[in-house]
């Protein structure tokens, strides 16, 4: 039967087999760990200063230009609200303020967000009075802030009324700090209970219809992310996550540059450093890059989820490469009675709730 298939504001008739019969339960709790935990349980998010995010900005500011750029410290309040709050109180419209990325609600975090204000004076803000945000720093620039123009996020993370076997723990935790963790896409990129992936089958098979556009980007992250996820999780469960297969795709660490590579002791000693990782496939139209095992696998694990992978080639999203190991760095952490106090850097677009799935439950 067809379908139709409305994406990014363009109808395309697709050959997909009925949404009631493709829906599926999707369980984050069945992607596989990459290490065996022992029962220990703890509580994140206590409060909102248990989960701490600064970002780390690579921008020298040059102090002057039409933008003005903002730091500010949130607590318990989304993103784009804040850039609400400031677009009215400087009398803009809500596309002259941007930010890099969005941040978690409920947790205390440092962000940037820039006003687009030429030929105007900065606003006097020492009116602007909230309980959930306040500036605390602001200087010109000549250049807007860019959405992922992050070099990364440094986390500060407390996980409180630990129960369970702690004896393995900073073993653990000196494991991940030197092998790195599976670089899962987190559980927020997919909504409540999932609900992302649901709309996104809807969205594709043509039940949605009239998405606003950050709506269809949501969707179509979540269903890209998806297949990432699984394919990610079967490579894991064969152990070869970090033992490359012919055919893999190799990333410099902390670059978005790919490189095909034979497989060689050169090769294997720079895994093993951290100095490049295995990559999996970010789904879209276009010729992969990767080959022999790795691209009957990808496809496998593609076809698997039919919906979405035809849908992305039908929104024309370009295949992408992200790697499968994320490595923190600055990695600290002090273990006190029934509490584990850590702290590390992330690249833009990792998720520190992957690294503690690793080593503790925390709810």
């Amino acid at each position: 039967m067809k379908h139709q298939v409305i994406v990014n504001g363009h109808d395309m008739m697709r050959r997909f087999p009925l949404c009631k019969e493709n829906t599926m339960p999707y369980s984050f709790n069945d992607l596989a760990c990459a290490y065996a935990k022992k029962p220990l349980s703890g509580r994140l998010k206590a409060q909102n200063s248990d989960f701490r995010v600064d970002e780390l900005m690579p921008v020298a500011l040059s102090g002057e230009g039409e933008h003005l750029w903002l730091k500010i410290e949130k607590n318990g309040s989304n993103t784009d609200w804040v850039a609400q709050q400031l677009a009215k109180y400087a009398g803009l419209k809500s596309m002259a303020v941007s930010y890099a990325g969005m941040k978690d609600r409920h947790a205390v975090t440092t962000q940037w967000f820039s006003l687009h204000l030429p030929g105007m004076d900065d606003p006097d803000f020492s009116q602007l009075e909230s309980d959930e945000f306040r500036i605390l720093e602001q200087q010109r620039h000549d250049r807007k802030l860019k959405r992922g123009a992050l070099s990364g996020n440094r986390f500060s993370l407390r996980i409180t009324e630990l129960q369970g076997d702690t004896s393995e723990l900073e073993s653990r935790l000196e494991q991940i700090k030197q092998s790195g963790v599976p670089n899962y896409y987190g559980e927020q990129r997919f909504g409540r209970e999932m609900g992302n992936l649901d709309k996104a089958e809807k969205m594709f098979c043509g039940e949605l219809k009239k998405l606003k556009k950050p709506q269809r980007g949501l969707y179509l992250s979540a269903a890209r992310s998806w297949i990432f996820n699984q394919l990610l999780s079967a490579r894991i469960e064969q152990g070869s996550w970090l033992t490359p297969m012919p055919g893999d795709v190799f990333m410099l660490n902390g670059k978005s540059a790919c490189f095909a590579e034979a497989l060689s002791d050169d090769i294997s000693q720079r895994l093993q450093a951290g100095d490049i990782h295995i990559t999996g496939c970010l789904w879209g139209e276009g010729e992969s890059m990767v080959g022999g095992e790795v691209a009957e696998l990808e496809d496998s694990i593609a076809q698997q989820f039919k919906v979405f992978a035809d849908g992305l080639e039908a929104a024309r999203l370009k295949q992408e490469r992200r790697a499968l190991r994320l490595m923190p760095e600055n990695m600290r952490w002090s273990l006190q009675d029934d509490t584990l106090n850590i702290s590390f850097d992330l690249p833009a677009g990792a998720f520190a709730t992957m690294l503690l799935r690793e080593c503790v439950n925390a709810v």
